[in-house]
């Protein structure tokens, strides 16, 4: 009985390590007020960067500059396409497409007011960056920025996009 239980006990634990988390299904507004779930967020068989940042956050901004500052590289050489979600509380949502604007950022942006996206993530504070493969997989996390952490997060996206 307890072989037949530790032969469960084990499957289950390999069965739990191999399922890879996916997006959950969340609804939020895009900058431009159309509704987007999260769950269906994808790009064509291509690697996805889900980068969370907030207009008050001075490291999420730099992080968010560095890479459009790559991005179109980036995009020839990957495919890999960036979602920006914004953390902002609603009384902060009117400063996020001016701030989008005055940066001239190029990636679609949406909004998470009351904070549901980063919550079903486990996402306790910004920057926080998630990778996606091709097939909607997450497939890296990372909390925090420093200058140069593009590059890591590049290297990612290249191993999984098989470059």
């Amino acid at each position: 009985m307890n072989k037949l239980f530790l032969s469960l006990c084990l499957l289950l634990v390999s069965f739990a390590a191999s399922a890879q988390e996916r997006l959950p299904k969340v609804i939020l507004k895009d900058i431009e007020g159309r509704t987007v779930q999260t769950d269906t967020i994808s790009n064509n068989g291509k690697p996805i960067i889900i980068a969370f940042f907030a207009t008050w956050c001075k490291p999420c901004n730099r992080e968010l500059t560095s890479i459009d500052e790559v991005y179109d590289d980036w995009q020839q050489e990957t495919g890999v396409r960036l979602v920006a979600v914004s953390i902002d509380q609603a009384q902060n949502v009117n400063k996020v497409k001016p701030m989008v604007d005055q940066n001239g950022w190029r990636y679609d942006v949406l909004l998470d007011p009351n904070g549901d996206f980063r919550r079903s993530l486990g996402i306790q504070s910004v920057p926080y960056t998630v990778l996606l493969d091709g097939q909607g997989k997450i497939v890296y996390k990372h909390n925090g920025y420093t200058d140069g952490a593009e590059v890591e997060l590049y290297k990612k996206v290249k191993e999984i996009a098989g470059k």
